[in-house]
């Protein structure tokens, strides 16, 4: 009697468990369908982005778009005329790495929510998110590191030696 007892108890159990792992699955494919649904969404919103910046001595204005790059360029109120070349360069590549900046937060503000693990689903460990995709290759490079230096240098001193054979022939 106690093997049939097991036997009717563990039928009577199975059919439940079965329900509560599809119950399970429904669940974590509606979720799964909401954050696909909510990354396609923000995709789309942020293909339209932009981030539009003025440098400190409002002197240039720079605007980015969804990717860091550069969309448009603005010399303000002349001031670009009485100003050294080095300068007007720094003045850009200031306002540009600001928008820059001020875009990747914005990106990764929107797709933050997508990229945390799911608290009702925990094998669903949040999405990863192709931050090259979005941006840009230029975007995993680390923004302290040597080649944005690097390339900041080279443009001054292109820009400087400019000056020095304008100075030298004329």
């Amino acid at each position: 009697m106690t093997g049939s007892g097991n036997a009717a108890g563990s039928g009577h159990r199975e059919p439940v468990r079965a329900l509560s792992i599809q119950q399970r699955l429904a669940e974590a494919m509606t979720e799964l369908e909401n954050v696909q649904a909510g990354v396609a969404k923000a995709e789309e919103e942020l293909r339209q982005a932009s981030v539009t910046v003025r440098s400190r001595d409002r002197a240039v204005e720079v605007t980015v778009g969804p990717q860091g790059e550069l969309t448009g360029l603005k010399f303000l109120d002349g001031k670009y005329r009485t100003m050294a070349a080095a300068e007007l360069a720094a003045s850009v590549l200031e306002s540009a790495e600001q928008a820059r900046t001020q875009m990747s937060r914005r990106v990764k503000e929107t797709f933050e929510p997508y990229t945390r693990p799911s608290t009702t689903v925990p094998e669903l460990t949040g999405v990863d998110v192709d931050w090259a995709k979005i941006f840009g290759p230029a975007v995993l490079e680390d923004p302290r590191g040597t080649a944005g230096r690097t390339n900041d240098h080279r443009l001054r001193d292109e820009i400087d030696e400019d000056a020095e054979e304008a100075n030298h022939h004329g």
